[in-house]
């Protein structure tokens, strides 16, 4: 049996703590050691020893991570980049040319729209906007050049759902690949794969990593020819992930499942407070009933995340006091550590969609749940919206 298959046998919380890390052959070692290199002694002209020549192209530890993010997406390639933003480029520069079209959703992470309007574009790749929740809409925005669908879900930071598995069915007949940022879910709780996607995209930097130390990126597919093609591309664009920052993440994704749970609980528990405050006018948190993807979520999801944004009474003004009264919630851009975190989309990480489709409230808040004790969390929130 291959080792693939073996992981994939396996428990999540074993597949992540083991998969693509056996204790190292020289010394034993249980965690994979940094191979701090940049090059390989060859045993003569092209004797390769395990495939190693230059680290750009591989580089032992980052190999563990790939094998592991793979075998956690139920993928047969997994390939690790220096930031989400360097995967999303290496994976559209393979799978698009000039003149092809691609359906982006109407609230994606302001970077992911900027490399779309700014950089992209500019190649002579097209794009338009869809609410990738209503499956009508996705097929009313195809072309005969459509060559990708891009999905969040959870999206950011509006958390809307998409139903992957519908949604593969429109790419599918469309001939287009699905796309599916998976970034605010994590593997542990959503598994875009098996429900048909594509390519499965992640900020690591996020909930993989999971303590604000490091930065970078990661994609997954099933298709191996097409896991060839990218890691082709991600050798000669060469966004790849440092030895260092692979392992950080590897130390991260070790804990990833026991840290989403405690991120699912607080959460849901916050959620509930924000929906009952008076100075809250609406809580997106696809946990709640209320929600419009609350049952797409149940079915796909294990659990409904650490993200909740919530509109405030007041408006944009309003918004911004609750930001910086916050304490324990700390003002600042990113997610998915271990503390807890606030910000104003608006005026951050969403304001490079300013004027656009993709314009968020500007009442908006932003929260990223950390694992803390809830009642501390829940007093800082409410002192915060006074």
């Amino acid at each position: 049996m291959s080792e693939h298959h073996t992981h994939q046998d396996r428990g999540f919380e074993t597949r992540a703590i083991h998969a693509g890390q056996p204790a190292d052959a020289q010394t034993g070692a249980v965690v994979t050691p940094i191979y701090q290199v940049s090059t390989y002694k060859q045993d003569g002209v092209g004797g390769l020893r395990g495939g190693y020549e230059y680290s750009r192209s591989a580089n032992p530890t980052r190999t563990a991570l790939e094998e592991n993010l793979a075998a956690l997406e139920g993928g047969r390639r997994g390939l690790a980049f220096a930031s989400g933003l360097a995967a999303e480029d290496c994976l559209l520069r393979t799978l698009l040319a000039p003149g092809d079209h691609v359906v982006i959703p109407n609230d994606a992470y302001g970077g992911t729209f900027r490399l779309f309007s700014k950089v992209v574009e500019r190649w002579g790749v097209e794009w338009s906007v869809a609410d990738t929740s209503d499956t009508a809409a996705v097929q009313a925005q195809l072309r005969p050049n459509t060559k990708v669908v891009w999905v969040e879900t959870p999206s950011n930071p509006l958390l809307g759902i998409t139903d992957i598995a519908a949604l593969a069915a429109v790419a599918r007949g469309a001939g287009a690949h699905l796309v599916v940022d998976n970034t605010f879910a994590s593997p542990y709780l959503q598994q875009p794969l098996a429900l048909g996607a594509d390519v499965v995209v992640h900020s690591t930097t996020k909930y993989m990593g999971g303590h604000s130390d490091v930065v970078g990126g990661a994609l997954v597919t099933s298709d191996a020819e097409l896991g060839e093609r990218l890691a082709y591309h991600q050798n000669a664009m060469g966004a790849v992930a440092g030895p260092f920052d692979a392992w950080l993440v590897m130390r991260g994704i070790k804990t990833l499942a026991v840290r989403m749970d405690r991120h699912c609980e607080n959460a849901e528990r916050v959620a509930e407070m924000l929906s009952n405050h008076p100075k809250v006018s609406q809580v997106l948190y696809p946990g709640l009933p209320t929600h419009p993807g609350h049952e797409v979520a149940a079915k796909q999801m294990k659990a409904f995340g650490g993200m909740i944004s919530f509109r405030v009474e007041g408006g944009e003004e309003a918004a911004v006091g609750v930001c910086d009264r916050a304490k324990l919630f700390t003002l600042g851009e990113s997610l998915g550590g271990v503390e807890s975190l606030i910000e104003h989309p608006g005026r951050m990480t969403h304001a490079s969609a300013a004027g656009s489709a993709l314009e968020v409230p500007n009442d908006l808040v932003r929260l990223s749940v950390g694992i803390e004790a809830i009642d501390d969390l829940l007093a800082d929130l409410r002192q915060a919206l006074g």
